[in-house]
């Protein structure tokens, strides 16, 4: 196997303007502090286990501002836009919902959605687009505001550290056009747009695709992995915490792609050498608190998307999180790959 010759990415340094449509009601009024009460809170942190930012709470506020009666729609008409996940648990949808068991980590989580990442706006179906919050630790609230297309693969762009620059980035690119003429542009798109800027200026939010605290992360990133976003772990100051794989991206591909793609059994057997030599390394690199090799490799076979792997999948990842004292990511990892392909995003309906 030869070096691995990846790494650090340079970072997208855009930030979009653009037009949205008319949402439910006129002007929004000048932000207070979120509404949200303390129990709601604290339920969200009880059925999460997650902290949640402050930029979420004044979101729900602007979107119940723009449509009292149906704040998770506010977007729908203009932007195509849903707001699920921990926005369901603010409406109240949670009480009473036809499943009585839904699982939280679950919903609305697809299917190359790492533990790190919490959906929270849903958008065209026919590529299961969905934005969402990633997060490098539980512990700590969400790095930056992510999208990824699930039919499509599973990168995960980057879209601000708020969820008002996602949406104004969604507004502004690519996705209008996927929208069509009849959401297209105009001024109620202008209007919409504007009480967007002015909410996140009265915040003090930045509009930014790539903020400076999402420079400093990126310093800290030790390897892009199949998903783009990146993962940190502590690194000291004699390099302890990562070791590079002993191939690179386009190589470990090519052994899972013969994997997965393998016409029987002992073909595949055959194929899983070289993949069963990196796990002997990660076993080495643990042994010698370089816990980042192991999550690189759990984190790319997750990334890969085949089922073959989840055997190995949950070998590497769940020890990664546990010695990276990211135990919750574990449980997360180990309740989607138990119902990975299974089509239940929706935990509150009935299954």
């Amino acid at each position: 196997m030869t070096g691995r010759a990846k790494r650090k990415p340079k970072a997208s340094q855009d930030s979009g303007k653009g037009s949205g449509k008319k949402a439910c009601t006129e002007e929004s009024q000048a932000a207070p502090p979120p509404a949200v009460r303390s129990e709601q809170r604290d339920e969200m942190l009880q059925l999460y286990k997650l902290q949640m930012p402050e930029d979420l709470y004044h979101f729900w506020d602007f979107c119940k501002e723009l449509c009292p009666d149906n704040p998770r729609g506010a977007l729908k008409d203009a932007l195509g836009l849903q707001l699920v996940g921990p926005f369901d648990i603010l409406a109240g949808a949670h009480k009473g919902a036809d499943n009585p068991q839904p699982v939280f980590h679950l919903h609305w989580r697809y299917l190359y959605d790492p533990p790190e990442f919490q959906t929270i706006l849903l958008g065209s179906g026919d590529s299961q687009h969905h934005i969402g919050y990633y997060r490098d630790s539980p512990d700590s609230l969400p790095s930056f505001v992510g999208e990824n297309e699930a039919k499509k693969g599973c990168a995960i762009v980057q879209m601000g550290d708020n969820v008002f620059a996602a949406v104004i980035l969604y507004l502004s690119g690519g996705r209008r056009k996927e929208r069509g003429s009849k959401r297209a542009g105009g001024e109620a798109s202008a209007g919409l747009e504007a009480r967007l800027r002015d909410r996140a200026e009265t915040l003090g939010l930045s509009l930014e695709q790539k903020t400076k605290a999402m420079k400093q992360r990126d310093k800290k990133v030790v390897t892009k992995t199949f998903h783009g976003a990146g993962i940190v772990v502590p690194v000291d100051k004699n390099d302890v915490g990562y070791r590079e794989l002993p191939e690179t991206d386009a190589g470990l591909k090519k052994i899972l792609k013969a994997i997965a793609e393998a016409r029987n059994d002992e073909e595949r057997v055959k194929a899983f050498g070289p993949l069963q030599e990196m796990v002997t390394f990660v076993q080495f690199a643990n042994d010698e608190c370089d816990y980042g090799m192991g999550y690189e490799l759990g984190m790319d076979l997750f990334c890969y998307g085949s089922h073959y792997f989840h055997k190995v999948i949950r070998q590497l990842l769940p020890m990664a999180y546990s010695l990276l004292k990211r135990n919750l990511f574990g449980e997360i990892l180990e309740a989607h790959l138990s119902s990975r392909g299974k089509d239940h995003l929706d935990q509150l309906s009935a299954h």
